[in-house]
């Protein structure tokens, strides 16, 4: 049914990495959930005033929280679409994640009051009246709700948003919380003891999860999550297959929101390519890696020889000056390349010893101007300087 919808209401709706398509697929998601929320909350709080059950009337309000929930993704949606500004060079995407987080403290607030009211409901117990049209109508409230979960679900794969899956397992709480509720009623007419408030607490607690459990993901994206392994591959399997390149190596993923995606990776070309053609093969990787995937990629190209007997010569006589220079260091050849004038060689350095920060900095420089007064048709590149972790002592 959501793809129907979809269909009928969002124009260019396979452009998924078009911010504004974005946009309309949140905001449909979140009308949708709205009407729904509103008609479940109705039904819901008339039934708990009607058989005066707090764990219907909690359930209520907890599609309340879902309506309020649905509004600030439609707002959100709306403001990370904006385009990029001085202010703002990477768009306003995390405006999003800024939403969602909203969401979380509004979900964990309302779980926390209806904790503390079905606990005073488990100290003064009341009767809950049962009623088989209240079950039926309970029921079809579960099926709306997996509805919910199933359409947002959809939606948060197809554009991957953060919100429309905090909706997603939103939804599928409620859910389960009201399938205690349906519980609660029917071994209410076999029991005394205050079922009610008991489920009206499993549901507060469920509520109060969800809201952490969204605060969480949310949290972790605005500090910088590490980019999912499935995009890592894909990056490297486009590069890697591309014209010139022999190897990818140092991919950088920055996600400023959902479709706002900056990455920067260093491709290894022969330094026997000519320089026009190099450039045009990565500017096509590029294009094919925004066309794709909807990633801003920034390629840097790393010339290297891929003549074995100069790179086993070059990496001979830095062993050899290593030995005679006698430092409790370890130097690692990265990549030799060939310059009109000079060998340029690029090394990765571990310092062995305890050494501190002041001191990297000097050993750097002995390194390259011994090698340089060595070996004068080098140019030495120190690419990365790793220290060795030493044990701390008992």
């Amino acid at each position: 049914m959501i793809k129907l919808i979809i269909g009928k209401c969002i124009k260019n709706s396979k452009e998924v990495n078009n911010p504004n398509v974005r946009e309309q697929y949140i905001s449909l998601s979140g009308y949708i959930g709205i009407i729904s929320n509103v008609i479940l909350f109705t039904v819901k709080l008339a039934i708990g005033l009607t058989i005066n059950s707090i764990a219907v009337i909690s359930d209520a309000f907890n599609n309340m929280t879902d309506i309020s929930s649905s509004a600030i993704s439609i707002v959100s949606a709306k403001i990370s679409s904006q385009p990029p500004d001085g202010t703002h060079p990477h768009g306003h995407g995390r405006f999003e994640y800024i939403g969602s987080l909203v969401v979380a403290f509004i979900i964990f607030s309302v779980g926390f009051q209806l904790l503390r009211k079905s606990y005073e409901k488990i100290l003064n117990p009341e009767i809950v009246r049962f009623s088989p049209i209240i079950l039926g109508i309970l029921i079809l409230s579960v099926l709306v709700k997996l509805w919910m979960f199933s359409y947002n679900r959809y939606i948060a794969k197809t554009i991957k948003s953060s919100i429309n899956k905090a909706a997603a397992y939103d939804s599928i709480s409620d859910s389960v919380a009201t399938t205690l509720v349906i519980f609660s009623m029917i071994l209410g007419i076999y029991t005394d003891f205050p079922i009610d408030g008991g489920m009206g607490i499993l549901i507060a607690l469920l509520i109060m999860y969800s809201g952490f459990d969204v605060a969480r993901d949310t949290a972790n994206r605005l500090l910088g999550k590490a980019p999912e392994e499935d995009v890592v591959k894909e990056i490297h399997q486009i590069v890697n297959a591309g014209d010139y390149v022999i190897n990818a190596h140092g991919l950088e993923v920055h996600e400023y929101g959902p479709g706002r995606i900056v990455a920067s990776i260093d491709v290894e070309v022969s330094d026997s390519v000519n320089i026009v053609d190099a450039h045009t093969s990565i500017d096509q990787l590029e294009k094919q890696i925004k066309r794709e995937m909807g990633i801003d990629l920034s390629v840097h190209i790393d010339p290297v020889s891929t003549d074995e007997a100069k790179i086993k010569r070059v990496k001979k006589e830095v062993a050899s000056w290593l030995k005679q220079a006698e430092m409790n260091i370890d130097i690692r050849v990265v990549r030799v390349a060939e310059a009109e004038k000079k060998t340029v060689v690029t090394l990765e350095i571990q310092l062995l010893g305890k050494v501190s920060p002041d001191e990297v900095d000097g050993i750097k420089n002995t390194i390259i101007n011994g090698m340089e007064d060595e070996f004068h048709d080098y140019h030495i590149v120190i690419k990365a300087v790793r220290q060795q972790s030493v044990p701390q002592g008992g």
